[in-house]
């Protein structure tokens, strides 16, 4: 069990490197990122060894040492070194995939080889088989705590060639810090030694160092100052008041008078000349720390996590759904009766499983930036092996999907930022020839949209070409010589299997089946693909998808005496259908909606219903895309809490079904795919018409 979480985390913690490894190569000066691969690094290490696995935490000494001596500012961040641990991450990953049963590929040797080399031959160290060293045991990292600290240089301190800035800034890299700088000592202007240091700090800090830690801070301006270390505890709040007694900086006999008085204890003491102003300043800023982390604290304890296996989440969500079924039989069997006592409890019934669902929904949704990093790292890798400058940037990271739809998602991503990288974005030459700059931009960007998710890649290289689309579908069939489509029509026959434009098949691309992937699995999730290209300017393709795949809200029909549910996020409108509305179109499947003609599938005939249709008809309008269309049904219900159950075996590949849902009555209602539909009616269509010619 211990083993399986050390797993858990060790993935989460490769991605979190892998994260900031790519930041470290766009700012190789900064100090933060560096810190953070390291403790990232050893973690991975330090954990590795406490549950056994040496091999991880033996092949990940050497690169804890190299990011180390970075740390120290001894060796710098290249290019060589990113890619190098880059490789590592992949190793680990390797290794933590063996340990579950997986194949175990690839060597460690050259890897190690590459970063001893930068630590140089006299100074490489030996792999440790086993636990880290001593030396790095003997550093646990220590639960967060609250210090004073006092720091009084000498006048001197300049005439000896010591700045003594830099050392805050160090202070800040250990903790939250707060800093107030007193000029208690400043003389007047006419007595002052322009060489001569008369600035004191007052420091609080947060931090989880220790106290030799922060002492070492100090230790080349220790003869030349005078240093106070205190620690504070910061449990409960403490009064500007009791501060400064603490500290020495009042007596009891200047605080009692002061208090006497009805002012702020602060302004009182500077007018009575009891205190400087820069004492009260740095007091307050003691007190606001403690406040702070308090606050901390608390929030941390609030938002304690527990590690919960996916599997027991979806059963969960099951056992939602069966709830959700259950009251909806509740609700139609009270219905039936005039019982104000069970009406009441059945409205509280259903309040409260609505809320049950709806907490249950929340604890699946992800935000979908923890997929970010993967193509962060796809972007970096091929670009680099085509030659082409990119730059990968992103936007909408905290944007909630269900975890299943996330998981379903990355593949069709994956095929899409490969298409922008070597069809989109030009090679740099190119690109400087049509005035555009070397590096080229891949933007991949998430937001809410009522209850679906809108996911979008862009990228500023050359776009689609219309015409080299159109070649290629009368080449393979796809249209007829004489057809007439727009840009958009002719973009989403990309889609079709084995479609591709490339001239060479390559490693990337070139087979046609890519796309296709694509347009399958996001009709798969009940989504929609959208493109829009500017010759030139760039290609933007926008996924729709819904939030979850769980428990939707749909709206109910009827035909005949069988129940459907459409998908209620795609519905825009319901109207009526007349004979005389029939009649005036000819038989043809078009209605007039607002000014717009929008064509219609009739489930009746598409289902192969018997009986006749009522003589007034219901079109349910729907929207998928910019595609509006309409499915004629006998009657509207109305809108339905729909629990998605898969269909068995036998019925999973049938023409327009999503799956299915039980109603309160106990009876099934089949959950339509609208795009599946359309689609099928289109090609039933093109075969009449062909026939007919």
């Amino acid at each position: 069990m211990q083993k399986q979480v050390y797993r858990e985390e060790a993935y989460e913690l490769l991605s979190d490197l892998e994260e900031a490894l790519l930041e470290l190569e766009q700012r190789p000066e900064d100090k933060e990122i560096v810190g953070r691969v390291f403790r990232n690094m050893h973690t991975i290490k330090g954990s590795g060894a406490m549950f056994g696995f040496d091999r991880i935490a033996a092949f990940t000494h050497t690169i804890e040492t190299v990011y180390d001596l970075i740390r120290e500012g001894k060796l710098k961040v290249t290019g060589r070194l990113i890619s190098l641990t880059l490789a590592a991450c992949d190793r680990i990953r390797g290794m933590l995939e063996a340990s579950e049963g997986g194949e175990d590929e690839g060597a460690t040797g050259e890897i190690l080889a590459g970063f001893q080399a930068f630590l140089g031959e006299e100074k490489a160290p030996q792999a440790q088989p086993k636990a880290a060293a001593p030396e790095e045991a003997a550093r646990p990292e220590g639960p967060e705590r609250m210090w004073r600290i006092r720091f009084r240089p000498n006048a001197e301190l300049f005439a000896n060639g010591t700045n003594p800035l830099p050392l805050l800034g160090e202070l800040r890299e250990l903790g939250q810090t707060r800093v107030v700088c007193s000029l208690d000592a400043l003389p007047a202007l006419e007595e002052m030694d322009p060489e001569a240091c008369y600035a004191a700090w007052d420091i609080v800090m947060t931090t989880q160092a220790g106290e030799n830690e922060i002492r070492d801070v100090f230790i080349f301006v220790e003869d030349l100052s005078t240093l106070e270390l205190i620690p504070v505890e910061g449990e409960e709040d403490r009064k500007v008041g009791e501060i400064l007694l603490e500290r020495g900086d009042v007596d009891p006999q200047g605080l009692s008078r002061a208090l006497a008085q009805q002012r702020r204890l602060g302004e009182v003491m500077v007018s009575e000349g009891i205190v400087t102003p820069s004492k009260v300043a740095s007091a307050l800023a003691e007190q606001e720390q403690v406040r702070e982390q308090r606050t901390r604290q608390t929030q941390a304890q609030e938002a304690s996590s527990v590690r919960v296996a996916s599997s027991k989440l979806d059963s969960l969500v099951d056992l939602v759904g069966e709830l959700v079924i259950v009251q909806a039989r509740l609700s139609q069997a009270v219905s039936k009766k005039a019982d104000p006592e069970m009406v009441a409890i059945s409205e509280e019934v259903e309040r409260l499983t609505a809320e049950l669902r709806d907490n249950a929904m929340d604890i699946r949704m992800l935000p979908i930036g923890t997929t970010f990093a993967r193509f962060k790292r796809l972007v970096r890798d091929l670009s680099g092996e085509l030659g082409k400058k990119i730059a990968f940037t992103t936007e909408g990271a905290e944007t909630e999907l269900d975890k299943t739809v996330i998981e379903k998602l990355a593949d069709p991503l994956v095929h899409l930022i490969r298409n922008s990288i070597d069809h989109g974005v030009e090679t740099p030459e190119v690109r400087r020839e049509r005035g555009k700059p070397e590096e080229g931009v891949i933007h991949l960007a998430a937001e809410h949209s009522g209850a679906y998710v809108l996911i979008t890649i862009a990228d500023d290289g050359k776009g689609l070409d219309a015409e080299a689309i159109r070649a290629q579908a009368l080449q393979r069939g796809l249209i007829a010589p004489e057809a007439q489509l727009g840009d958009k029509e002719l973009y989403e026959l990309i889609f079709a299997p084995g479609f591709s434009t490339a001239e060479t098949v390559t490693s990337v691309s070139g087979r046609g089946v890519g796309m296709d992937v694509v347009h399958r699995g996001i009709e798969t999730l009940g989504g929609s693909v959208e493109i829009d290209s500017t010759p030139g300017a760039g290609t933007s393709i926008t996924l729709k998808l819904p939030l979850t795949l769980a428990i939707i809200d749909g709206l109910l029909v009827t035909v005949a005496e069988d129940h459907y549910v459409l998908p209620l996020g795609a519905v825009l409108e319901c109207v009526e259908l007349t004979p005389e509305d029939i009649a005036r179109t000819h038989g043809r499947r078009l209605a007039r909606v607002r000014d717009e003609i929008v064509p219609y599938i009739s489930l009746r005939e598409t289902f192969s219903v018997a009986g006749e249709a009522p003589d007034i008809q219901q079109i349910v309008i729907t929207e998928t895309g910019e595609r509006k269309t309409g499915f004629v049904v006998d009657r509207v219900i109305g809108s339905h809490q729909t629990v998605i159950k898969t269909l068995g075996r036998l019925l999973r590949d049938a023409r327009g079904i999503a799956g299915a849902t039980i109603l309160g009555s106990g009876e099934v209602a089949l959950i339509l795919d609208i795009n599946k539909l359309r689609q099928a009616a289109e090609i039933d269509e093109d075969n009449l018409v062909h026939d007919m010619a």
